[in-house]
């Protein structure tokens, strides 16, 4: 009875245009999904259209109690998913047929609802996606939000209580130690507003560096997990990965747009993040950093370094959002938009991906004369849900029971070449994320318009990316950096820029070569006018590299290469310092 109200309630609180088509789905579900009672509807199917897979893992829940603190894991004791897969390994070797698995949404509407019953906080399931990380047996977790009623708020606790300890490890576990790693939550200004952040730092020896990543739309600083031990190996350097504003474990302030017209509305929104990130780094007394940001994190971290100049070492951009100025401006043989837009993270399958059958490049077709085929337009009832501000993770709440089995959806694809285990702890931890209360994520609307293309693309600003004026900019937009800068005026000499992409990637890759020609034209124009000086501390430069055997998440599917290269552009970021030190 409990289930059935509150689920009947999240329907009828829901606009009539969603409740239309949430009838749809229920009415009309996937042609080839199972389900296992045959009255429940399969609520999420036309929102997210996903495609059947062949390498799909059963979801299970884990069965500990939701607690404040993170416990540890049972000794001896492995995971369901990993005991399922056992099992499944151990028929097929004895030629048994394992039984088939829903081809859209792997995980059992049972065991779903056990899931939401048990509503593990968002503390320990970071906790034990982080325990993954190599040589740290205990990861630090604080504990200042979570919740354990579902539907509940989630709040900040900011008592002493919730902090947590640092965890060190020596050089004898620990071959590339001693190292501390940190949890805790960062308090700014105003009410309600805290940001989550993990640390690394080396122990003995002086920080010179920083390096500051950001999660992209939705996710979590732990998606990080594989590259915290590797790129915390550098001398003099220390890591910290952030969740956004109203995002994985940060605070969720009330996000509300004052502005009236569309372009204020954008930098409104673009504001309410890269503000935040500035308050953090001046409050860590970090003068210079290199900056990391995958997807929506890369267009923000664009954003931050138009708008808070002077401030950036190098701008890493990982599979970044945002940057073309249209689907066909890109390139003549694009993919259609249900194949090239954001759609493409829900129904991307890894084990494709990694296998180098993806969608970058790889399923383009022309029409006549070589040009596009004529650009089909997105069903009405998507651009209404956009335009309304229905995100995917306000369906993952409405959806209550249901919403377990709508994650493992995206999770049994978007994990689908890791470790059982892991891909469980990912699970878990995406799940409680997303049914956190909603704050952040209803920028998207403002950002983005439907289909994932920016409203104001980043190929019309990253040219002037290390070309702004050192001074106080209002918004992020750019400064004419082919004019002459007057002697009052002091102005950034470059900032070099890295663009990661998979190379089956469903971003378009021609996009970062697009920037690589602007951001080159505009490095002439500033060295036509520069003075001597300037010359000589001219820094900037922009290269694009390709990730293999990965798709959009590019720091987690291609780990290895993706590691091994950004540690040489840490040292690269050391080679210009001392070039630049030797110039002053």
């Amino acid at each position: 009875m409990r289930v059935t109200a509150q689920v009947g309630a999240s329907l009828l609180a829901l606009p009539a245009t969603l409740r239309s088509t949430l009838l749809l789905a229920t009415l009309y579900p996937l042609k080839g999904s199972s389900t296992e009672v045959g009255t429940v509807p399969l609520l999420p199917a036309v929102i997210l259209p996903l495609q059947s897979q062949s390498h799909a893992y059963s979801t299970m829940v884990s069965t500990e109690a939701s607690e404040d603190v993170p416990p540890p894991p049972p000794s001896g004791q492995s995971a369901m998913l990993a005991r399922q897969r056992f099992k499944e390994d151990a028929d097929a070797a004895h030629g048994k047929q394992a039984p088939p698995k829903s081809g859209y949404f792997p995980l059992s509407y049972r065991d779903g609802l056990s899931q939401w019953w048990a509503s593990l906080t968002p503390a320990v399931t970071e906790h034990r996606v982080l325990s993954f990380i190599p040589y740290l047996r205990q990861a630090p977790t604080h504990t200042h939000t979570g919740v354990k009623v579902p539907g509940s708020r989630e709040s900040v606790d900011p008592s002493h209580a919730k902090d947590a300890t640092p965890v060190r490890t020596d050089s004898h576990t620990d071959p590339f130690g001693p190292r501390q790693w940190s949890s805790e939550m960062v308090r700014l200004a105003g009410k309600e507003r805290f940001l989550n952040e993990f640390s690394v730092e080396r122990l003995g020896e002086e920080t010179r560096n920083s390096f500051v990543m950001l999660h992209g739309y939705g996710a979590g600083l732990g998606f990080f997990y594989k590259n915290f031990e590797p790129l915390s190996r550098l001398p003099h350097w220390k890591l910290y990965a952030l969740d956004l504003l109203g995002m994985g474990r940060s605070s969720r302030p009330p996000f509300k747009i004052h502005a009236k017209d569309k372009e204020a509305k954008i930098r409104e929104a673009e504001n309410w993040f890269i503000d935040a990130l500035e308050e953090w780094r001046i409050k860590r007394g970090i003068d210079k950093m290199t900056l990391l940001g995958h997807s929506l994190g890369g267009y923000m971290a664009v954003c931050y370094a138009l708008k808070y100049p002077n401030h950036l070492n190098k701008l890493i951009l990982a599979s970044p959002v945002g940057i073309p100025e249209d689907p066909y401006a890109v390139n003549e043989d694009i993919p259609e938009p249900s194949e090239s837009t954001m759609g493409s993270e829900f129904t991307q399958n890894q084990d494709e991906a990694i296998n180098g059958r993806g969608t970058n490049g790889s399923n383009t077709t022309a029409g006549q004369n070589g040009k596009p085929p004529p650009r089909k337009p997105l069903p009405r009832w998507l651009t209404t849900l956009w335009d309304a501000n229905v995100s995917p993770f306000s369906l993952v709440r409405l959806a209550g029971p249901l919403g377990p089995r709508l994650v493992s959806g995206w999770t049994s694809r978007r994990f689908s070449q890791l470790p059982a285990e892991e891909a469980q702890a990912l699970h878990d931890y995406s799940y409680s994320l997303f049914r956190q209360r909603g704050s952040g994520e209803y920028a998207l609307a403002y950002v983005l318009a439907p289909g994932a293309f920016a409203r104001s693309p980043l190929i019309r600003r990253i040219q002037s990316v290390g070309r702004q004026y050192v001074e106080t900019h209002n918004t992020p937009e750019p400064d004419a950096a082919s004019l002459t800068a007057s002697k009052q005026r002091e102005r950034e000499t470059g900032v070099p820029i890295v663009m990661y992409y998979g190379d089956s990637d469903w971003m378009d890759v021609n996009g970062g070569y697009d920037c690589e020609t602007k951001c080159n034209a505009e490095k002439q124009k500033a060295l036509a006018n520069a003075t001597e000086r300037e010359r000589q501390l001219e820094n900037g430069s922009i290269k694009v590299s390709i990730i293999r055997k990965a798709g959009h998440h590019v720091y987690l599917d291609g780990y290895e290469q993706f590691n091994k290269e950004i540690l040489e552009e840490m040292r690269d970021v050391e080679r210009r310092q001392q070039r630049l030190a030797a110039v002053q």
